[in-house]
């Protein structure tokens, strides 16, 4: 067998391959693209016997996407998508000075897969489908955390010459609030803002109560406020126009964005099990797929994906010393969908009610009782996936399990 360390830049690959005994063979830096991985196949043909296939080819790789990953796994390579933080901790073996070079990290992860591969996770075998799902769900996410970051711009410009806005608009991000200060971004322009015009954007946002509205708005934006020197209202008149706009674009692409995800979701073979799922809709519904991936083969047992998640503990024991502590290294972006599914899944499942109720009534904080039963949530899914059924709140939520978490 061969084995390949593979440490990646964004315009080349230090590699290097090595034999079963750990002997050097060859090393070198390839340069990104169809010239990079054309070199990279030449390198392991000229080492690699006769008489075996690319399946005898371990590559280990510091990332499980992109295009150069895509090739690996098609040319039939073992690729084994290294954590970076294992590869840091596997790179101490060697010096404790802190000295590093991309020459040695492709060193040591030919090292790592050559005698860890056992413990080691390989790329998922997603389907096409699957993988459609996590760019656009993932995209989705980008933009809304995007539109947070930008929201908080903007009322922290507010906050600076115009704290009479905050008191108006409840949220920022909304249709008729971005459309009222991209119109009046000044006090003095917003004060001179009609009851009709306050009225029209709160149509355009298809609100309710609208004459209530528009009067409490035109209120909020007429109260008295510490004055602010004309240059600075100029400038920040400036700022906040800029912000609504880029926010009213965000929205947009958001919720145009979101029909994608939905789209290629509804194609996915098990988008019917994971909308079976309680708390589940199509956005959180994508993500989950996305996160977990759709190889059968990924997870052996619903612990190995309780693992993955990081809803299950961790248990640190030495000596007489014991402790159960919250897994925080993991997949935010799946841990983040799979909290609110929990939260959700307690107005949709009366057994999901119901476990969450037992596990508080054991003094439990909410967030330790959310992330438990976002855990059993996981195996409920695990189960249903693998033998390819929907949900049933009947068989998920047994009373037995519920006894079981109170006692």
């Amino acid at each position: 067998m061969l084995f390949v360390g593979d440490d990646w830049a964004q315009d080349h690959h230090d590699v290097e391959v090595q034999d079963e005994t750990g002997r050097r063979l060859a090393k070198g830096r390839l340069p990104e693209g169809v010239a990079g991985i054309a070199r990279l196949h030449a390198l392991i043909g000229r080492h690699l016997a006769e008489d075996a296939g690319p399946e005898q080819v371990v590559v280990g790789i510091e990332t499980d996407r992109g295009p150069w990953v895509r090739v690996l796994v098609a040319a039939g390579y073992q690729v084994i998508a290294v954590n970076p933080l294992q590869a840091a901790r596997y790179r101490e073996r060697y010096s404790t000075s802190g000295a590093k070079s991309d020459a040695g990290d492709a060193h040591s992860l030919a090292d790592m897969v050559r005698t860890d591969r056992h413990q080691l996770r390989p790329v998922a075998g997603d389907s096409d489908t699957a993988e459609a799902v996590k760019i656009v769900a993932r995209t989705h996410q980008n933009l809304i955390w995007d539109r947070t970051r930008q929201t908080q711009r903007l009322r922290s410009a507010l906050l600076e010459f115009f704290p009479a806005a905050l008191a108006a608009f409840d949220d920022l991000d909304t249709p008729d609030a971005l459309e009222l200060l991209a119109k009046a971004p000044s006090p003095a322009e917003a004060a001179r803002l009609t009851v009709a015009q306050i009225s029209a954007a709160l149509r355009h946002a298809r609100r309710r109560k609208i004459p209530e509205r528009a009067a409490a708005i035109r209120a909020a934006l007429r109260a008295e406020q510490l004055p602010v020197t004309p240059a600075a209202t100029t400038a920040y008149a400036a700022v906040v126009r800029a912000q609504a706009g880029l926010l009213a674009a965000l929205n947009g692409e958001i919720a145009r964005l979101e029909e994608q995800v939905a789209d290629h979701f509804d194609q996915h073979p098990d988008a019917k099990i994971l909308l079976s799922q309680p708390g589940l809709g199509p956005v959180l519904a994508a993500r989950v797929l996305a996160e977990f991936g759709d190889d059968p083969t990924r997870y052996a047992d619903a612990k190995a994906r309780k693992n993955y998640a990081g809803t299950s503990p961790i248990t640190r024991a030495s000596g007489k010393k014991k402790t159960v502590l919250a897994r925080y290294a993991r997949n935010n972006r799946l841990a983040d969908a799979l909290h609110q599914q929990a939260l959700s899944a307690l107005s949709a499942s009366p057994g999901a009610r119901s476990y969450y109720d037992a596990i508080r009534a054991r003094g439990t904080s909410h967030h330790a009782a959310l992330r438990q039963l976002g855990n059993r949530l996981v195996g409920i899914l695990h189960g249903c996936l693998k033998t390819h059924t929907p949900y049933s709140e009947a068989t998920a939520w047994t009373q037995k399990a519920t006894l079981d978490v109170a006692a």
